[in-house]
């Protein structure tokens, strides 16, 4: 059976404030700031942490913008569709930037964030590809027919995700995962799964949690 992968555990550190010390961690500090980091890749312990935090940010400021840090090899698709789905749930624009790689299921995180608050570092790199059935729940059966629909129906959704995102026809969407689809910052600007390239700190952008 496929188990979650764990999160690395984030060294924490101890800082003075004004009622004396108290101890946190970056992934806290990231938060305070309306910031949520995905730096694994994407399975249910991953994607119920996201979830957690997204709903979390939401019940304290829902007028207020959420940030999606993307650095993920991917990894499930239907993981990444309880985050994805969480996005658009949430009252909150969620503004996706991608700061290192976004392969497969993460690449359509970025795509999902609001419009004209999509952004990528110049050495990012994103990976279009096409879904393998890898969860517990697909390998439960061995009905090759069951698996083939159940493929399908994910690449269909998939599809559909990228011409909502990029405007892409879907028949070019459907080129684009048949086999692996490299894109640097440029392209992925160009493609649409982003809306511009961040080349440094003073680049004019609403700052988390504004709106």
């Amino acid at each position: 059976m496929t188990r979650p992968l764990a999160r690395h555990a984030v060294p924490g550190f101890t800082e003075h404030t004004a009622s004396g010390y108290r101890t946190t961690d970056p992934h806290a500090k990231l938060l305070e700031e309306r910031i949520v980091l995905l730096g694994t890749p994407i399975d249910e312990t991953s994607a119920n942490d996201l979830i957690a935090r997204f709903m979390y940010l939401e019940h304290r400021a829902p007028d207020r913008d959420i940030a999606l840090y993307v650095n993920s090899p991917g990894g499930s698709f239907h993981a990444m569709s309880a985050i994805y789905d969480t996005l658009r749930f949430v009252t909150c624009e969620v503004e996706t930037v991608c700061l290192g790689r976004a392969d497969g299921a993460a690449a359509l995180l970025l795509a999902a964030g609001t419009p004209g608050k999509r952004y990528v570092l110049p050495g990012a790199r994103l990976v279009l590809r096409q879904p393998v059935l890898w969860e517990p729940a697909e390998r439960s059966t061995s009905d090759p027919a069951v698996q083939a629909e159940e493929l399908s129906r994910v690449r269909d959704r998939i599809e559909d995700m990228l011409v909502r995102h990029t405007h892409r026809t879907p028949e070019q969407a459907r080129s684009d995962i048949e086999r692996d689809t490299v894109l640097d910052a440029r392209a992925t600007v160009t493609y649409g799964l982003a809306g511009r390239i961040l080349t440094d700190r003073e680049s004019p952008r609403p700052t988390p949690g504004a709106r």
